[in-house]
């Protein structure tokens, strides 16, 4: 039986939609990640650059033994690099692909707090037009403090772009 994909994303989507998340900083702006897809947060530490990898690439690190790809988010995002401080961190997050599930580190500018958000706090991710591409965005939080960019992890990066992550650790 074939599975028709938007189904499956409306299925998906409102299960996935509330509960905990990890909050961080981009730039000024807070976004949040499902609790569940994030296996731990560490401190900046020596990133080996892989060569002919994209700019967003930072990577590899050693982690216990493990070789984990790094991300900068704010280059993924085409933001403007700036240079890592002691807030600064990698939090690694299991992304699910086509293939298998991979063990990827994303740097955020900081790490700010674990939430629990409710679905009616929660709306879908706004339509720019065709022009952008915002499958990735979860939905946008509405909290005290403004609205939180709710991340589908699995989403941030493209198939093609995990099975390449996945073959450089």
């Amino acid at each position: 039986m074939e599975s028709n994909g938007a189904m499956d994303q409306a299925v998906k989507v409102p299960a996935a939609k509330a509960g905990k998340f990890l909050t961080f900083t981009l730039k000024e702006e807070e976004y949040g990640i499902g609790i569940l897809k994030v296996k731990e947060i560490i401190g900046m530490m020596p990133v080996t650059s892989v060569p002919r990898t994209p700019e967003f690439v930072k990577g590899v690190i050693n982690l216990r033994g493990k070789v984990i790809p790094v991300v900068d988010l704010r280059l993924k995002f085409s933001m403007e690099s700036i240079p890592y401080n002691e807030r600064t961190c990698i939090i690694v997050v299991e992304i699910d692909s086509a293939k298998a599930t991979v063990l990827i580190g994303i740097v955020v500018d900081a790490v700010s707090e674990v939430l629990n958000i409710e679905e009616k706090n929660i709306e879908n991710a706004p339509t720019f037009g065709t022009s952008l591409d915002t499958e990735y965005i979860l939905g946008m939080a509405k909290m005290e403090g403004g609205v939180k960019i709710l991340l589908d992890i699995d989403r941030v990066l493209s198939q093609e772009e995990v099975i390449q992550l996945d073959k450089v650790s």
